[in-house]
């Protein structure tokens, strides 16, 4: 079964990732802001990261930056996925690492194609 880490600071979104996920036989690890979301994907190595951009503390742009250019986690693709939809956020987004960059809201087809799609 493939392992997709959220990191998003909002419980709807992530209730609605979780939902989303786990109809379409994903285990899914959660974690609510940046700083989180780096330990867990050093620890859990998962198969997949959907990252949120707007997060305190440590934004979806720096937790992107640190796990596409750590030792351990560089081969797990990230996927951003953000309500900053302006095409210097997505530039920004594929500098730091990320694989893709969806804007928010997203559609269930859509998102599970693109994670297919990241993962092939």
């Amino acid at each position: 079964m493939t392992t997709v880490l959220v990191i998003d600071d909002s419980p709807s979104e992530m209730a609605k990732f979780r939902d989303m996920l786990a109809k379409n036989n994903y285990k899914v690890l959660e974690a609510i802001n940046g700083e989180q979301g780096c330990q867990m994907a050093a620890e859990h190595l998962p198969d997949i990261i959907l990252m949120d951009v707007v997060m305190p503390e440590m934004n979806g742009f720096q937790a992107t930056r640190k796990i596409t250019r750590g030792k351990t986690t560089a081969h797990i693709p990230v996927i951003m996925i953000s309500t900053k939809n302006q095409e210097t956020d997505r530039v920004w987004g594929k500098r730091q690492g990320a694989k893709e960059y969806v804007s928010k809201p997203v559609d269930e087809i859509g998102l599970i194609n693109i994670i297919r799609k990241v993962m092939e």
